[in-house]
């Protein structure tokens, strides 16, 4: 039986799902997991010095101890170099594992190979020059279950009013991160379906804590006129309820892995990375340069608004 660790998304349930007073049954069921497994789950790591089961620390610890206990290459200079030889004569990974495995060799599997290989360029080594397609770490395997951002009780895309697809009235945002070279200092951009007005918060980090922090402040600045916010499946949305619960503003999220169901947010991104293009570093990016930006983007004339600008748009609304 195939086992898959626990992700941050369902620790996530966990702990909502434990706040409220649900059973370690209730939870297993509702995450398809054996109780044994919230069990486990829970008892291994929950904090030492009060029992209390806090999901970022609880997902910190499991990653680490993940990490210590991952066993170091069980293969010797010479296999390497033997497999290195493979890989200069043009052979994938798949195939130098399988023929180790005809040959009766010690098996390896493709993915210890791809690894080796990234290691070996990341210190400047060219055996990834041999390899036809260089595969992608974590890419989502055709036909696997959509894990991605995982939260009971969010409200799908699908149950969001007609009117909203119909871009027939004003207040309907979409909302996403657009996340720096560093992986931790980002932007959160809202844009509304309608006119396509542009609001922009620095993040500098890409938490929940943070992101419902900027959902707020920009809820602010809009002075009531947002109704509803349509975001991505990313962890730091997960902070949403409180959200909405403080504003009366009603969330959707769109279906995992299906981007152009925000459209809109994606348009905008990409006019974004004209200003900050992708690979750069958002760390020394302020909250006055991304007013800055949004200024000029919605001030910039589109084509599909007649060339009127998001800004003259918003100011008919």
């Amino acid at each position: 039986m195939v086992y898959f660790q626990l992700t941050r998304g369902e620790r996530y349930v966990i702990g909502r799902r434990r706040a409220t007073g649900k059973s370690l049954r209730e939870i297993g069921r509702c995450l398809g997991r054996s109780v044994s497994t919230i069990s486990r789950e829970v008892q291994r790591n929950r904090c030492p010095h009060d029992g209390r089961y806090r999901v970022d620390k609880a997902h910190s610890r499991a990653m680490s101890k993940r990490s210590s206990t991952r066993k170091k290459s069980q293969f010797s200079e010479q296999e390497w170099l033997g497999m290195q030889t493979l890989l200069r004569r043009k052979w994938s990974p798949q195939q130098i594992s399988g023929r180790r495995r005809l040959c009766g060799t010690r098996p390896i599997s493709h993915e210890t190979i791809y690894r080796h290989v990234r290691r070996d360029r990341r210190v400047g080594g060219e055996l990834w020059r041999h390899l036809r397609v260089m595969s992608k770490v974590g890419r989502k395997k055709r036909g696997s279950p959509a894990t991605r951002g995982r939260l009971v009780g969010k409200r799908h895309i699908s149950e969001r009013p007609a009117s909203v697809q119909g871009r027939r009235h004003f207040g309907h945002f979409e909302g996403d991160t657009v996340i720096g070279s560093d992986g931790r200092h980002c932007i959160l951009t809202l844009v509304e379906r309608k006119t396509r007005y542009l609001v922009i918060k620095k993040l500098s980090a890409r938490t929940k804590e943070q992101a419902s922090a900027a959902l707020h402040e920009a809820i602010a600045e809009l002075n009531g006129r947002v109704k509803t916010i349509t975001l991505d499946n990313g962890t730091e949305f997960h902070g949403y309820q409180d959200v909405e619960q403080r504003s009366g503003i009603r969330f959707y999220f769109a279906t995992p892995y299906h981007s152009w169901e925000r459209g809109t947010n994606e348009n905008t991104n990409g006019l974004i990375r004209q200003y900050l293009p992708k690979g750069s570093c958002m760390r020394h990016i302020t909250q006055a340069d991304c007013d800055h930006i949004a200024k000029e983007l919605n001030s910039r004339p589109r084509e599909l608004l007649g060339f009127n600008t998001p800004a003259e748009m918003l100011r008919r609304s």
